[in-house]
């Protein structure tokens, strides 16, 4: 007999999305139950994946509140890499990341309540650091105090101290619904059935990247066979059970988040390995100041067309269509004394070499192909200043050539040289469910707003469609997350 639980809202999902949700729907003072598929200590989702959130502000002023006793040499700091980002330059910037295709009243709100989001963060009792430095950061000049670990964690401890009940190793299978309206889930444990009742469910668990059936049904190759930077519990049962239900498919399907990494890094990295160092030990986000060749040794992509945050999680696309689903970014010792690589060498995949014949012997890479397309490369470097960093770009490009390099054009000539073996890992799905823009509900095929469900994170489409800003995702989770839980719980008593 299954085992039964009843409560006002339900929330599937342990990531930022649910988490902000639930912390939303718990200033209504409503009975809020969790569930997640996975375990206690891989609790999270993907949202351990990054350390910012991606904001508008209008100077330096908005940030000193945000920052437990920033020091004047923060401040000024900060104010020296980037002293605004206005909501308007923040929504040209993302839109025009997304080819113009995202859609604009979603945008609107992402980027019009970015900072209000950051403040109720704030309020929650957690802060940022600072975080300008490094050349190869996000672009965001505070981050979150001890990444968004530390964030979930601070979130787990305010509600287990509420006793809202947590209910690991559960997997959701299917909405119940009466008479049109959710009024919960069916799930299941290593145990047996389990039934959720509740007056309305929110969907926070992820899209299908972990999915391989799904991701070569609705991505295609080489996305079935690829490996996942996050966890292998986002396997796509929230849409799918949404869908069921006649929930609207919304945003790019056919499309999602990929990243540079490590040739050799794992199949999945689960939050209990990212504790430890394991999810750093397998970006590879140096490369807009390399240039990156096939296993031909050709060049095949403009490494530095936008700042890093703008382009990572395109970048591994174009990696992945290349021979044998790789690449190998290069740089000389100009790119390692200039603090332009943030990779060790020693537990990287890659190798160092006095010559390039040598380095690309050792790399695998056809010799005669790479040694000829780096003269071409570097005869073709334009005058122009050499400005290479994660806030702006500089404009130093070369001309002439197929894929020309548009900013952070740094000349390989000077050895000992580097190369490291990279392929594209897959973050998370593009497509998801249409949701009403204020409160999060699901929208119905038939026009209407589904009663009872509403959907936040990676599960809600339409916001990214060709590209991305690093720290975004977590911002919308909040964002809507936070509208999800309010709406959720005002629907649950009645008003």
């Amino acid at each position: 007999m299954a085992q039964e639980y009843s409560y006002d809202v339900l929330v599937v999902g342990t990531g930022n999305a649910a988490m902000s949700a639930t912390l939303a729907a718990r200033e209504n003072s409503v009975q809020i139950g969790i569930l997640d598929k996975a375990p206690k200590d891989d609790r999270g989702g993907n949202s351990y994946l990054t350390g910012a959130m991606r904001f508008a502000f209008n100077s330096v002023e908005d940030l000193i509140p945000l920052i437990n006793d920033p020091t004047p040499s923060d401040i000024q700091g900060m104010a020296d890499a980037m002293p605004h980002r206005t909501p308007a330059e923040l929504y040209d910037q993302l839109m025009e990341a997304n080819h113009g295709k995202s859609d604009p009243n979603l945008l609107n709100i992402h980027v019009s309540e970015s900072l209000n989001t950051i403040k109720w963060v704030r309020s929650q009792g957690h802060d940022f650091v600072p975080a300008y430095t490094g050349a190869v950061n996000g672009g965001n000049v505070i981050g979150i105090n001890g990444g968004t670990a530390g964030l979930l964690e601070h979130y787990y401890k305010l509600l287990e101290a509420d006793n809202i009940p947590f209910h690991y190793g559960t997997s959701a299978q299917e909405l119940i619904v009466d008479n049109g309206r959710v009024v919960g889930v069916k799930a299941i444990t290593s145990q047996g059935d389990v039934i959720f009742h509740a007056k309305a469910v929110i969907l926070a668990c992820g899209g299908f990247e972990a999915n391989a059936e799904m991701r070569g049904r609705y991505l295609g190759r080489p996305w079935d066979t690829m490996k996942i930077r996050g966890v292998p519990f986002n396997t796509g049962e929230g849409l799918t059970m949404s869908l069921a239900v006649g929930a609207v498919p919304y945003g790019a399907w056919a499309n999602a988040h990929c990243s540079p990494c490590d040739m050799n890094m794992p199949d999945f990295t689960l939050p209990s390995a990212r504790r430890t160092g394991a999810l750093g030990a397998s970006t590879r986000y140096s490369y807009p100041y390399s240039i990156m060749v096939n296993v031909n040794g050709k060049r095949f992509v403009n490494e530095g067309w936008h700042t890093r945050g703008y382009t990572y999680g395109q970048m591994g696309q174009h990696i992945l269509r290349q021979p044998e689903g790789v690449a190998f970014q290069l740089f000389d010792a100009k790119a390692r004394r200039m603090n332009l690589i943030a990779y060790d060498p020693t537990t990287a995949t890659g190798t160092t070499a006095n010559t390039l014949e040598d380095l690309a012997d050792q790399l695998g890479i056809d010799p005669k192909g790479m040694v000829q397309t780096v003269k071409e490369f570097n005869a073709a470097i334009q005058d122009g200043t050499l400005n290479p960093g994660p806030f702006r770009m500089d404009g130093k490009h070369t001309d002439g050539l197929e894929f020309n390099k548009t900013n952070y054009s740094i000349s390989i000539e000077e050895p000992p040289f580097e190369g490291y073996a990279v392929t594209g890992g897959m973050t998370f799905t593009w497509g998801g469910l249409k949701v009403d823009q204020n409160t999060a509900q699901v929208e119905h095929v038939g026009g209407w707003s589904i009663p009872g469900l509403y959907a936040a994170g990676e599960l809600m489409g339409g916001l990214w469609m060709y590209g991305y800003g690093s720290g975004s995702g977590i911002m919308a989770g909040a964002t809507w997350g936070r509208r999800a839980g309010y709406a959720a719980s005002k629907a649950a008593l009645g008003e």
